[in-house]
């Protein structure tokens, strides 16, 4: 299909709105196909598997920072972002000629061209996608494994410290160039373990695999990490983690547990923070659906925190099992909050209320400039449509 797809090498990802508003409240600041999953986004996944150039297709507010552009000849690729490439859908979404889409269970899944589709193709494989914001956890272990197999095909990792103490096959374990891994025990017989560039586990550590840790990541001394965990660029953490989707530039660097969760990017929890991730009666979970606007049941017995960007918690706070959190949220004080707490709100166990805007972009900006980041104007406008969102 190498041919054909000469001819088309302008790629959207496009957000299918029921998965998107599954996953919220981590869509709220991004495209989906931005969501990181494994070791990589989904996008840096398809940008690996079909080279090209790339856009999305998203909500309005969020095009502005992420704007759609369109090949001039209208021959442009639209694939769901919601979903990961492997051979078998790659092949299929290649051999799409203009007009033509491909559709899973009658929801189109990729087409090729503008306008409506005038041939839908039924789909005969089973994608490996997300639907539900669970879904970052849930299926976190094959996401890693598989990125850690593209990832480090044909590669040498960079040699294990004397210090350390591995369990397995050492091939289960890729250390890129700069990182740092010292006296830290390291056990890939369940799954394989990546660190990535400018990385440091330090003295004490454990990690047993799957585990993703991404660039500039941390894991602080005597810091326990169970799979499947993935640490984003620049995160920081310590205490223990099980089953940890940190998106990218967010905190937990101290003592207290994290389980079966999904945060995104600035985040910090306070020393002490706790969160729960099973009920005391070992029941399904009910979780907090921001796209239904009501508690909806799930399959889950674990599942612990949901958190929006740029939301905080202050030192030994708690939370129960299956809590929500919104966008731009700083919650601290003693006692349990609210199992779902809205965008743009701050406060105790006591009340929440409205957070003030100009505050709110004062902290961002201060913590993103610890990371050599921008709070742009653009992401303002972003912020302020979500927040006038939440108050709709």
């Amino acid at each position: 299909y190498f041919d054909n797809y000469r001819k088309m090498k302008n790629i959207i990802l496009f957000d299918p709105e029921e998965a998107r508003s599954r996953l919220l409240p981590l869509t709220l600041t991004r495209p989906v196909a931005l969501l990181r999953h494994g070791i990589t986004t989904i996008s840096e996944k398809w940008q690996k598997a079909i080279p090209g150039t790339y856009s999305y297709s998203t909500q309005d507010y969020l095009s502005m920072k992420y704007p759609m552009i369109e090949a001039s000849d209208g021959d442009n690729l639209f694939i769901a972002g919601n979903l990961h490439p492997d051979a078998t859908l790659t092949e299929a979404i290649l051999a799409l000629q203009p007009g033509q889409a491909l559709t899973k269970e009658g929801c189109v899944i990729a087409r090729r061209g503008n306008g409506n589709p005038k041939e839908n193709i039924e789909y005969d494989g089973t994608p490996f996608a997300l639907n539900h914001i669970w879904d970052l956890f849930m299926l976190n272990d094959e996401a890693v494994r598989r990125d850690f197999a593209t990832l480090t095909a044909g590669r040498k990792s960079q040699p294990l410290s004397d210090t350390c103490r591995l369990i397995g096959d050492p091939s289960q374990l890729f250390i890129e160039e700069g990182a740092t891994v010292e006296a830290a025990t390291l056990n890939v017989s369940k799954g394989p373990i990546y660190v990535g560039r400018d990385a440091e586990i330090m003295e004490g550590a454990c990690l047993r695999g799957p585990v993703a840790m991404c660039e500039h990541s941390v894991v602080n001394m005597g810091g326990k990490i169970y799979g499947a965990t993935t640490l984003g660029p620049y995160c920081k953490v310590g205490g223990e983690l099980n089953n940890v989707v940190m998106t990218g530039y967010s905190n937990k660097a101290h003592d207290g547990f994290l389980g079966n969760a999904a945060i995104g990017e600035w985040c910090n929890l306070g020393a002490g923070c706790t969160a729960s991730n099973l009920k005391n009666t070992y029941a399904p979970v009910k979780l907090w659906s921001m796209a239904d606007g009501r508690f909806v049941k799930t399959d889950l017995q674990f599942c612990g925190l949901i958190m929006g960007d740029h939301s905080k918690a202050g030192i030994n706070t708690m939370f129960n099992t299956a809590t929500v959190i919104g966008v731009g949220v700083n919650f601290y004080g003693a006692g349990f909050p609210r199992t779902y707490l809205p965008s743009f709100t701050e406060g105790s166990p006591l009340g929440m209320k409205p957070v003030i805007m100009e505050r709110f972009f004062d902290t961002a900006s201060r913590m993103m400039a610890r990371r050599h980041k921008e709070l742009t104007p653009i992401d303002k406008e972003i912020f302020i449509s979500i927040q006038e969102q939440n108050a709709e």
